[in-house]
Parts: structure tokens; C-alpha cells; sequence
């Protein structure tokens, strides 16, 4: 019988927006992959469902009689032997933490595995992608035969330490595996010119533009079109920065488009601790970090030359630009500039998603639809 498990994140499902917003946590990408793909690649027969946000449930049902999985985990093959391993009525526990609950739960069993992976806030996505981008490379390439680098590209480092996919188009680029490995996709490109440092992943149908300097630990998600600087950041998919301009430690959701020359700070001008919003209280508080970035989410967008202050949340569905500097927190469907910043028509709002999704072929889902008109509805919260 295959593995069912319900990937639960009701308890820290705001921990993680403005990218869970639209989406359970299990559907954030860390490393290569997302944590729903990393369950179906160490166990190909597993059956996924979700306990998540109430407004999400009906697009991302549960599944019944399924053993109930903490879905801040990333799971590895050991942690998967223990969920095939428990129990009706066990809970599996590690370190304090309850990790999964079968049933009623009543009998402790504890993790003696490799050492747990645990995404818990936003910015734990992009410092803990290098580590994570590791495990998946060792994961996707340990069977399979990487293709030739080209004659006209230049490697620094280990070749074992660089994959390429196939149908994968690499010319005159610069390849650092030094610091971590480099993973190429399928039927992805690197322009000439590009600058790549390790740990990387391009995942399938995904560019990088020509001269790019990227810096690990650096994550571009398929379907991503990214040129300029960047710096330990995580594209989802189907988001474009084509464009000069920087980012630094942030994450940015699916179907973003920034504006060329856009620049997000990623460390405070006193060196100090970013303060952040906190998506569970509506306020303001410490992230304990130095290096937080722009954290950008679904369908937003911003024009030329915007500027983002350290550690930016940006909502669901945003249409910002003009000078000068926002605040730390947009609300989602926000329109505007920094000075005249106003609620964005859910109508208008639509346009723009659609008209940007039509271009790579793909439509919004009725449930899609509904989720963006609740948060919508309820964008003061979001």
C-alpha cells in the first residue's frame, strides 16, 4: 500500500507569507525542488494532501486516513522510512518537535535519522537553500549522466560538481563550483557572458540573461527569466527579472515581473538587525538576521528603478512603482508609488495576471480565481 500523508502547515502557515498566501507551504521551492516534488521523488508512490489556510482547502484538499506530516520538514530517505515505519496511533517526535501524528497518536516514536531540515520562517527558505540545493543535487544526479560542458565555457572547480540536463543550452559562461554545485535543467539556457558561483540551480525551461552575475546560494525556478545581479535568492516560476538591477536574500513568488533596474537592499546601513512584518500579528518585529531582501508574492509586479527598503514584504497581486522608497510592508493588491499608495480594483488586477499568463500559455483555475478574491477581499490582513 502507498504512503498517504497530509502535509500540515495550519500552525505556521503565515510564517511564510507573502509566498504561502496563495498556496500550502509544501508548494514553496527550496533548494531544487518543492517539498510536494521531493516526496514523489524518494517515494514515487506517495499519495499528498494538505491541511492548510481554510480559504485554501477547497483547492488543496486533504486526503482521508493519512498519516498527519509537519510540512515545514524537508524530507529526506531516512525521514520517509520513518513515515512508512509508524504506526496507527504513533506520533513520530524529534528534538521536541512533533514531526508527524498517525491516528489518535497516543505512543512516541522517536526520529533517529539524519538530521532534520526544518523550514520555519520566511527567511529560512533562502539561508537554508544552499544546504537543501546540496541534498537535491545529490538526489536528482546520483543515477544519471550530466552532458558535456561546452568548449567555450569556463569551469572553476570539481566537474562532479556540475550537472547539466538535456536539451540544456550553455555557451561563454563562467561556472564556480567551488562553493556548491551548479545544476543546469532541461531545455534551460545560460546567455553567454554569465557569472554563476555555486550553490545553483536552473531549473527546466528557465534563462539566464546575457552578463548575469549571480551569486549562490541562488535558486532560478522553471520557467524564470533573470538577468542583472542577485545574490542568494530564490525564484519561484514563471517570474521574470530580465533586467539590471540587484537582489539579495529574498524569494520571489510565481508570475512577478520587476522592472529593469529595480534594486531591493538586503543589509541596513548600520550593519543592524532587519526589523520585518509579521504576517501572524500585522506588526512590525525583529527577524534576528542581518541580510533580509525583498520577499515579492504571486502576480506582483513592480516598474523601472523601484526601490525596496531592507527586508520588504510585498503582498499578492501588487502593481507598485515611482521613486523613492516604500514601506516595509505592502499590502497585497496595492497600486501605486511610495507617496499615493492605493487599494488595487480586483478587476485591473486581473487584467495584468492574465494578460501576463496568456503570454506562456496558461489560464487561472476557478479555484485560483476564488483564492485571489479572498485575498482580495481581505488585503488589510494580507
Amino acid at each position: 500500500m502507498s504512503l498517504r500523508i497530509n502535509l500540515n502547515d495550519r500552525s505556521s502557515h503565515l510564517k511564510l507569507a507573502p509566498h504561502s498566501l496563495t498556496k500550502p507551504c509544501a508548494l514553496l521551492r527550496c533548494g531544487i525542488l518543492t517539498n510536494v516534488e521531493r516526496y514523489k521523488l524518494l517515494s514515487p508512490e506517495i499519495q499528498v494532501g494538505f491541511h492548510t489556510a481554510p480559504y485554501l482547502e477547497a483547492h488543496f484538499p486533504a486526503l482521508n486516513q493519512a498519516i498527519d506530516v509537519n510540512a515545514s520538514i524537508i524530507p529526506s530517505p531516512d525521514f520517509i522510512r520513518a513515515l512508512n515505519a509508524l504506526n496507527p496511533n504513533e506520533y513520530l517526535s524529534y528534538n521536541g518537535t512533533i514531526l508527524a501524528t498517525y491516528g489518535e497518536a497516543n505512543k512516541e516514536v522517536t526520529y533517529t535519522g539524519t538530521p532534520i531540515i526544518q523550514v520555519i520562517n520566511r527567511w529560512d527558505l533562502f539561508k537554508l537553500n544552499g544546504q537543501v540545493l546540496a541534498l537535491d543535487f545529490d538526489l536528482m544526479t546520483c543515477h544519471n549522466k550530466s552532458q558535456a560542458l561546452p568548449s567555450t565555457c569556463t569551469l572553476i572547480g570539481n566537474p562532479d560538481l556540475l550537472f547539466i540536463e538535456e536539451g540544456a543550452i550553455v555557451q561563454a559562461a563562467t561556472l564556480n563550483v567551488t562553493s556548491g554545485p551548479i545544476y543546469i535543467g532541461a531545455n534551460s539556457e545560460i546567455m553567454e557572458g554569465s557569472l554563476i558561483r555555486g550553490p545553483f540551480a536552473l531549473c527546466e525551461n528557465a534563462q539566464i540573461k546575457m552578463g548575469a552575475k549571480i551569486y549562490g546560494a541562488t535558486t532560478i525556478g522553471p520557467h524564470c527569466k533573470v538577468g542583472g545581479e542577485i545574490n542568494n535568492i530564490i525564484f519561484e516560476s514563471y517570474s521574470n527579472k530580465s533586467h539590471d538591477g540587484f537582489l539579495g536574500n529574498g524569494y520571489i513568488s510565481s508570475w512577478c515581473n520587476i522592472g529593469a533596474d529595480t534594486n531591493a537592499s538586503n543589509l541596513m546601513n548600520n550593519y543592524g538587525i532587519v526589523d520585518v512584518h509579521d504576517y501572524e500579528t500585522g506588526k512590525t518585529t525583529s527577524s534576528g538576521e542581518q541580510f533580509v531582501g525583498l520577499h515579492m508574492g504571486d502576480h506582483s509586479k513592480c516598474g523601472i528603478n523601484t526601490m525596496f527598503n531592507t527586508g520588504t514584504a510585498l503582498g499578492v497581486g501588487c502593481n507598485v512603482y515611482g521613486p523613492g522608497f516604500f514601506k516595509k510592508h505592502i499590502p497585497s493588491f496595492s497600486f501605486g508609488e511610495p507617496t499615493r499608495l492605493l487599494p488595487y480594483r480586483f478587476d485591473k488586477a486581473l487584467e495584468g495576471i492574465e494578460s501576463m499568463m496568456s503570454r506562456r500559455g496558461k489560464t487561472l483555475s476557478e479555484g485560483e480565481l476564488h483564492i485571489l478574491r479572498y485575498i482580495h477581499t481581505n488585503r488589510e490582513s494580507f
